[in-house]
């Protein structure tokens, strides 16, 4: 099993967080390994049999799990919840099967049997979050998986819309071309040919600060990662179970950065306005990055997501 123990990315972001955030001898997760479908899911848990709710949670493409249990898994276990924050395969230092290519469809299905998994030792209410990409993937999964008590998502971006896709890739060429080069790439047999997300992503907006930002970029598990041209097709191009117009699983919280300089929340309220059947509450977080490391945004995320607990329970 491979473990965040001696990696020093996560512990170098960990300095720009609040001190209250940071992990010691005495706070810090505990790390498991979940065998899905022959990979090694590294999970960071906060195991807690008297909760009454878990939050499962997932990262984007420019994060992994260890920098998502420490900006909110870590302080919602200590208001009492079991969390569970995932490395998706080829993020974090999950450990991907020899010889397997992981597409987007992968990382719905692998968070639908998660939940699964989870409800199959009993059948306490369970909750997800996801930062950046892994809030549209929250929405993905719930569809899936139609079991889950509530969403909340730092943004909800349908990567099948043309502004979304011009705003978050790096440039004019990759909002233009990323569909149909990965499409050819994957039709060509290059499927598992893998580039950097930094390449056609806006990965230099993922945080504001220009120091933490250096290490995530060099950071190959998470904001330097590479990933194939399937899961770029696949993800670029993903239509969920349910559309949402038809969505009737569970309400839906966004927390949207105000400073985030990569995905505004315009590009997420078209997809929230179609969600008519549940109740959507959108909130903003004061000051902050994409990736939230700023005192503020991490108090009203807090906030605004034990409200939401609370309020759904």
């Amino acid at each position: 099993m491979t473990t965040y123990e001696n990696q020093q990315a996560w512990r170098d972001v960990q300095d720009f967080l609040p001190a209250a955030y940071h992990y010691t001898e005495t706070y810090h997760p505990v790390e498991e390994q979940w065998n899905w479908r022959g990979n090694g899911v590294h999970l960071d848990t906060f195991r807690n049999p008297n909760a009454k709710a878990k939050i499962i949670l997932f990262h984007g493409v420019g994060t992994n799990g260890r920098q998502i249990s420490m900006i909110i898994g870590g302080p919602l276990a200590q208001d009492g919840y079991e969390t569970i924050t995932v490395d998706m395969p080829t993020y974090g230092v999950t450990d991907v099967a020899p010889h397997t290519i992981i597409s987007y469809d992968d990382w719905v299905q692998c968070g639908s049997d998660l939940i699964d998994s989870e409800l199959a030792k009993d059948d306490r209410p369970i909750f997800l979050y996801g930062l950046s990409a892994g809030g549209m993937e929250t929405y993905h999964v719930a569809a899936r998986n139609k079991k889950v008590r509530g969403i909340i998502g730092m943004t909800f971006l349908d990567q099948r819309s043309k502004d979304v896709q011009m705003t978050t890739t790096n440039n004019w060429f990759w909002g233009t071309f990323g569909i149909p080069l990965t499409k050819m790439a994957t039709s060509i047999g290059l499927s598992g040919f893998k580039m950097k997300m930094s390449i056609p992503s806006k990965m230099s907006a993922l945080v504001n600060d220009p120091d933490c930002l250096k290490i995530l970029l060099k950071d190959r598990t998470s904001g330097g990662n590479r990933v194939s041209m399937r899961f770029m097709n696949t993800y670029m191009t993903y239509a969920p179970d349910i559309e949402p117009e038809d969505f009737t699983v569970c309400p839906v919280l966004l927390t949207q950065p105000d400073a985030d300089r990569w995905t505004p929340q315009r590009l997420s309220d078209p997809f929230l306005d179609r969600l008519t059947q549940v109740q959507v509450t959108r909130t903003t977080l004061r000051n902050g990055s994409h990736y939230p490391i700023e005192a503020t945004a991490l108090a009203d995320l807090h906030d605004a997501i034990s409200d939401f607990l609370q309020r759904n329970l």
